[in-house]
């Protein structure tokens, strides 16, 4: 399977959120959600009606409800995953969940670096697994060899994609493999990270940039979706 199909696969999937308040707080959680492929759906409930909450929906199917106050206190930047997720709170656990496999339909390349730090860095504390970078360009890759090479000092298999190349190949005394190849491939920047083990650490990032120099993409830690990105590249 492609990464295209990957992403139209996760974008085809319904998800929906429906906001019941007696007033129009929902319009923040829409704005904090605005980057999401997401249905936001309001209900309106009487003044007199107790706190704002939240259903979340999956495929039609419930999974479960929390405030409106909790969830954007939680949604407050930066969002880190917690190697356990079965440690949260259920109504904490439906938000990972929500955002696990969801579309991003709009973010920037800042956004997307934060986001990839977090994922590189999932790998640097695990230490060992195999570890998948595509870079569309040398510039890009180059700007980031240190953390690759600080990476390469573990047990982690490394390969790094850059079309056409790099001069000078900064990693080339590392055990990091470097490809070259033009191909479907290059219109991507990806991480996907695999911890050899349990598959509690997995995660994937992938992005393909717009017109406007914006991205679309997704950021998972669903091992059946990692799984099917590190197809894409074998």
């Amino acid at each position: 399977m492609s990464f295209g199909r990957i992403l139209s696969d996760v974008a085809s999937r319904e998800k929906r959120v429906i906001v019941y308040a007696p007033d129009d707080s929902g319009s923040e959680l829409a704005d904090v959600l605005a980057t999401r492929n997401l249905t936001i759906d309001h209900r309106q409930l009487p003044a007199i009606s107790s706190e704002a909450f939240v259903i979340v929906r999956d495929g039609g199917e419930f999974q479960g409800a929390l405030s409106l106050s909790d969830l954007l206190e939680f949604l407050t930047p930066p969002i880190r995953r917690p190697d356990d997720l079965d440690s949260l709170a259920r109504k904490h656990r439906i938000v990972y969940e929500l955002l696990d496999d969801t579309v991003f339909v709009s973010l920037d390349r800042r956004q997307l670096l934060a986001t990839s730090r977090e994922l590189e860095d999932r790998a640097w504390r695990t230490g060992h697994g195999r570890l998948h970078a595509g870079f569309q360009r040398a510039d890009a890759f180059e700007a980031q060899a240190t953390v690759y090479r600080e990476l390469s000092t573990t047990d982690i298999d490394i390969d790094v994609y850059v079309p056409g190349g790099v001069s000078g190949d900064p990693l080339s005394d590392t055990p990091v493999t470097l490809h070259t190849r033009d191909g479907d491939l290059d219109r991507y920047w990806f991480i996907l990270f695999d911890d050899g083990e349990t598959g509690s650490q997995n995660c994937a990032l992938i992005a393909r940039e717009t017109e406007d120099g914006r991205y679309q993409g997704l950021w998972t830690y669903n091992e059946a979706l990692v799984a099917e990105a590190f197809k894409a590249v074998e």
